[in-house]
């Protein structure tokens, strides 16, 4: 039997094997949990931004590249010194949180590749933040407008990472520390120190004169029933309820010796004596 008719299709086969193990590792490709990828076609459209690779098996021609990116949330950590409102020099630590929308990665890569953490996250916050920074004085940003400067710092960057030609979602961004010279942070702390004092001062007055003012209102208040008890208690009054009095002591089992005045000082009213 003649297997040389079978020569050519064995050398086909040889090469196809031989192509395929040679380009396998382009041609056959697993895109992980979190990742997304994107394809580069050299002899089609170039790079496909609109059709992003999700997780899982792919097959493509070896010619063509994938990209592939991380799309899950990331972390990038920063020092930097700015200057206040006044020149002065102040460090910041920073973190900031955010992942690249995995829609428009195909974009993300075009305007900035595989290094845009490098190239548009970190130098977009550390501009953010020495523009608003630079807006406050040490002291704003130190203690009396903290919460604000922070504020404004997420809203500005996630404005600039999240446009459309960024592509990038911040989930946060922290302000870890912030140091001040050691001399202008003492001071800082002394003046506001001597603010609470002067305010805990000022809220003794306000609680003192506050009582000062119950006081006197009570003490007219009691001096005005004085006034009108007394101008209601006439002679007339005063032995009605004497004999009132009188009575109801007559009536009670308690041993006592009543005695009935006839007039002087006491106007008639009954005396009590040896009373149990």
């Amino acid at each position: 039997m003649d297997n040389r008719k079978y020569l050519p299709l064995i050398i086909i086969i040889a090469i196809v094997v031989i192509v395929l193990s040679a380009f396998s590792s382009k041609m056959f490709l697993t895109i992980e949990a979190g990742e997304a990828g994107v394809l580069f076609k050299p002899f089609g459209q170039g790079l496909d931004r609109d059709n992003v690779y999700g997780q899982g098996f792919h097959i493509i021609a070896p010619w063509n590249t994938m990209y592939t990116y991380n799309v899950k949330e990331q972390k990038a950590e920063e020092s930097m010194d700015i200057l206040d409102k006044n020149g002065l020099s102040i460090k910041v630590d920073i973190t900031i949180r955010f992942n690249p929308k995995p829609g428009r990665i195909g974009y993300l890569h075009e305007r900035f590749g595989e290094s845009y953490i490098h190239s548009l996250v970190i130098p977009e916050v550390r501009s953010t933040v020495r523009q608003v920074m630079g807006r406050f004085t040490a002291e704003e940003i130190y203690s009396t407008k903290r919460a604000e400067v922070e504020t404004t710092i997420i809203s500005e960057t996630d404005n600039t990472l999240s446009s459309e030609n960024n592509n990038i979602l911040m989930n946060a961004l922290l302000i870890r520390s912030i140091n001040l010279p050691a001399n202008i942070k003492s001071a800082i702390e002394n003046k506001l120190q001597q603010e609470q004092e002067a305010l805990a001062y000022q809220f003794r007055l306000d609680k003192e004169r506050s009582e000062a003012e119950r006081k006197k209102i009570a003490a007219e208040g009691e001096a005005v029933a004085n006034k009108i008890i007394n101008s209601s208690l006439t002679g007339s009054l005063l032995k009605m309820r004497g004999i009132e009095a009188t009575q109801e002591l007559a009536n009670s089992p308690n041993s006592k010796v009543i005695i009935i005045g006839g007039g002087g000082e006491n106007g008639g009213l009954p005396l009590i004596l040896n009373g149990n």
